[in-house]
């Protein structure tokens, strides 16, 4: 009787103890968090970092038209508002990573239990906002078991200060605009771009769904290395959503039958539209940031501030002019390869074997292996010797790139083949930059051919000889210059020599109208022309149109003997087509901050150069070009031309077209300019070294090697709908003073298909 007592006389104390276990746990956990709250365990976000949490945001460069051109940043990271979420996605979100996302005030207490007693095999205990909370405020967990307790508290505690301090749907777009998709893919908005090349608002139910399965961990659910395992974990979250009601059965079975149909587009600086254009930006940025400090005093961070560059490159031309060049430079390309499989000295023509280990001894110390091992101390024997070593690497071709066995030597030998290409076009009434492709490839031949190359223009300068006489003596296109030989003496100008070009082909006799003589090219009729208005007015009219490089004032530069970028080219040969004004070509239209303040506003900047009436008659000779001269390429009635890929003619443009085709000596270069009435483009082609090139005219000169591209692009411009390129006439002056029409009757620019048979570039 007495044992029954004791037992009887025990049981409160068990009540006891439970409750005092209960109320002590319960207590330590509140005074857990009351401590962790109070900063014990380490500082908690303060309110104005929970308002502003800190980002590594990406800066924009954004396109006339609002396409995104490229990114500047350390991550890849332009944030979404909200409503650029499309439903799909953010019921995937809540279906598969916190059901209750909705009821709960930042801690779903119900999953934590969940997961502390399955030992997190029921799935995690994390909402998304402690998700959040973790991503914004300490990253990874720690291993140390107290050590991720303490992480954990704090968690809790964050969370529900970002449930006080911010809505539902702003959280998401916190969380989703915050997590790294891998591959450069930081933010939803970048994630969806890289992997499947669109706007996030765009996202179908499948591929928002492959994304939300990344979420869980996206090094292991790696689209680009597990496609089967990213698949299983889609269709996991689809599973989800059918689950929770947000699609049918018939929905989920239909869509985890599909692959994932990635559509792969790297943001890297080195991918993606305009590379050369993004390039010259970042380096014209990193001025503008010096130039314009940030309210407080310190500089903006390009990689960091997330800014908006506006600029006027329109995306769908740029694409077109970049796939322009990859057509025509790619058979270019191989006609070349072609023709120097015979040239025991390729890819150079005309210089000896000394000259030649001239030019690739300083091409070897300019590599970057060169630099390195110099840096490291090698010796430049041993640095010599390594260039002839054969070693793995992979080597461009326009196809894809070539894994091989080559020596560095040989490689840059390799490299030394291929030529290059830029293009330029500007609207010559606003100044803006529509498309800048800078070369053939920006990973590989990274040298900008539109703004940082000058090379001898040739022919193409020859319209501002042209221009200055016109300007200044009232020509006419209709009058008569013989074609005959022409000395200018070197006391006129100071010249070491008497100066007596010649015509290509050697042909002269006759008279020929200066329509005619643009139209073929003529050099003695130019070296008459300068000869007459002086060749200081000619550069002052140069220098006027937008040329900034050294002219020298002597007769030579009639023929194209100066070296000029195509950026100065086309914007001068602009003011043709903007009726003698000079609009000087802008790239920028407006730089914001990430809060949408507009920092700068460009406007462009204008002068005249030439009279209207003077404008238009230099544009009616560059027609002739085009119409019966060294640019019929273009045009069909002139007679027919082999059917060659590389050349690519005719072109069956019947709109007007003003040109000029330009082929320096040797064919180291070849240029077109063409302007129609709102947009002056200019291409150039040639190899790195001028001693590259092809052996004959045939290949070698501009309207086989540049024109193709001009007219590849505009056929492309035109067939574009939502382009307004024109192909009307040139607006024509009131009470124009010149007379154009040349002869009476039908041929009113004179028998310009006689003139054929004496054009050199034929």
């Amino acid at each position: 009787m007495k044992k029954k007592a004791t037992t009887n006389n025990q049981f409160p104390k068990y009540i006891k103890w439970f409750w005092i276990t209960i109320l002590g746990g319960t207590s330590a956990i509140i005074l857990l968090f009351l401590l962790a709250s109070w900063g014990i365990f380490g500082k908690l976000p303060s309110f104005e970092e929970l308002e502003n949490p800190e980002h590594n945001l990406a800066t924009e460069v954004i396109s006339i038209e609002g396409k995104t051109l490229g990114k500047y940043f350390k991550e890849n990271r332009t944030p979404v508002k909200f409503k650029d979420l499309p439903e799909n996605l953010i019921k995937a979100l809540v279906a598969t990573e916190d059901e209750r996302f909705y009821e709960h005030s930042g801690v779903d207490f119900k999953a934590s239990v969940r997961a502390v007693v399955m030992l997190g095999k029921g799935g995690g205990g994390s909402t998304i906002t402690q998700q959040l909370a973790k991503q914004l405020f300490h990253g990874e967990g720690s291993k140390n078991l107290a050590e991720r307790i303490l992480q954990k508290v704090k968690e809790y505690v964050i969370a529900v200060q970002l449930e006080r301090q911010y809505t539902k749907q702003e959280i998401i777009t916190m969380y989703l605009n915050k997590y790294d998709f891998l591959n450069l893919a930081v933010g939803i908005r970048s994630a969806s771009r890289i992997y499947f090349g669109k706007e996030p608002i765009d996202l179908t139910i499948s591929e928002s769904a492959m994304l939300v399965g990344m979420l869980k961990n996206a090094s292991y659910y790696n689209p680009l290395r597990r496609e089967q395992l990213v698949k299983n974990r889609r269709n996991t979250v689809l599973g989800q959503m059918f689950k929770n009601e947000f699609i049918t059965e018939v929905q989920k079975d239909s869509l985890q039958q599909k692959g994932l149909e990635l559509n792969v587009n790297k943001e890297t600086h080195s991918d993606g539209s305009a590379t050369y254009f993004r390039e010259y930006l970042r380096n014209y940025m990193k001025r503008w940031i010096k130039n314009n400090p940030k309210p407080d005093g310190t500089e903006y961070n390009l990689h960091r501030d997330g800014l908006k560059i506006y600029v006027t490159i329109d995306s769908r031309m740029q694409k077109h002019a970049e796939e322009a060049m990859k057509e025509h430079m790619s058979n270019l390309q191989r006609i070349f390869f072609k023709e120097h499989k015979k040239n025991k000295t390729a890819p150079f023509y005309d210089i000896d074997k000394k000259q030649i280990a001239v030019t690739m001894g300083q091409a070897m110390k300019r590599s970057n292996r060169w630099k390195r091992m110099k840096k490291n101390g090698a010796s430049e024997k041993e640095i010599r010797a390594s260039f002839k070593e054969k070693t793995n690497m992979k080597i461009f071709s326009y196809k894809e790139d070539i894994d091989t066995l080559m020596s560095p030597l040989d490689s840059i030998r390799y490299y030394k083949h291929f030529l290059r290409s830029g293009l330029l076009s500007i609207e010559p009434q606003s100044g803006h930059i529509k498309a800048w492709v800078g070369g053939i490839d920006y990973k590989n031949f990274q040298f900008d051919a539109v703004k940082q190359q000058k090379r001898q223009v040739g022919s193409t300068f020859k319209p501002f000889v042209y221009a200055t006489a016109i300007n200044q003596l009232n020509l006419s296109p209709c009058d008569k210059f013989p074609n005959t030989p022409y000395t200018i003496p070197k006391e006129k100008y100071g010249m070491p020599e008497d100066w007596t070009p010649v015509n290509s082909g050697g042909k002269y006799g006759g008279e020929l109208t200066l329509k005619q003589a643009l139209a073929g090219s003529v050099n003695v009729i130019t070296a008459k022309l300068i000869d007459m208005v002086r060749p200081e007015n000619v550069v002052s009219l140069a220098k006027r149109s937008g040329i900034k490089s050294d002219i020298p004032a002597v007769p030579a530069i009639a023929l194209g003997s100066v070296d000029l970028s195509l950026y100065e080219m086309v914007g001068a040969y602009a003011t043709f087509a903007n009726k003698g004004l000079r609009v000087e070509p802008m790239m920028l239209l407006k730089i914001e901050d990430k809060n949408g303040t507009v920092l700068e506003q460009f406007i462009p900047d204008s002068k005249e150069v030439l009279s209207e009436e003077s404008a238009y008659v230099v544009i009616n000779l560059l027609e002739g070009v085009t119409d019966a001269g060294s640019g019929i390429r273009l045009r069909t009635q002139w007679g027919s031309y082999p059917d060659n890929v590389a050349t690519g003619y005719p072109y069956k443009f019947t709109n007007p077209i003003a040109g000029k085709t330009g082929t320096t000596q040797n064919q180291s270069d070849g240029w077109f300019m063409g302007i129609v009435p709102n947009l002056a483009t200019g291409v150039w082609v040639g190899a790195e070294d001028r001693a590259a090139h092809f052996a004959g005219i045939t290949y070698g000169q501009g309207a086989s090697m540049a024109l193709p591209i001009w007219a590849l692009y505009y056929q492309k411009l035109y067939a574009d709908s939502t382009l307004n390129v024109s192909q009307e006439e040139f607006e024509k002056p009131k009470n124009l003073s010149i007379e154009l029409n040349c002869i009476e009757g039908n041929d009113k620019d004179g028998n310009l298909n006689e003139l054929i048979e004496e054009i050199p570039e034929f």
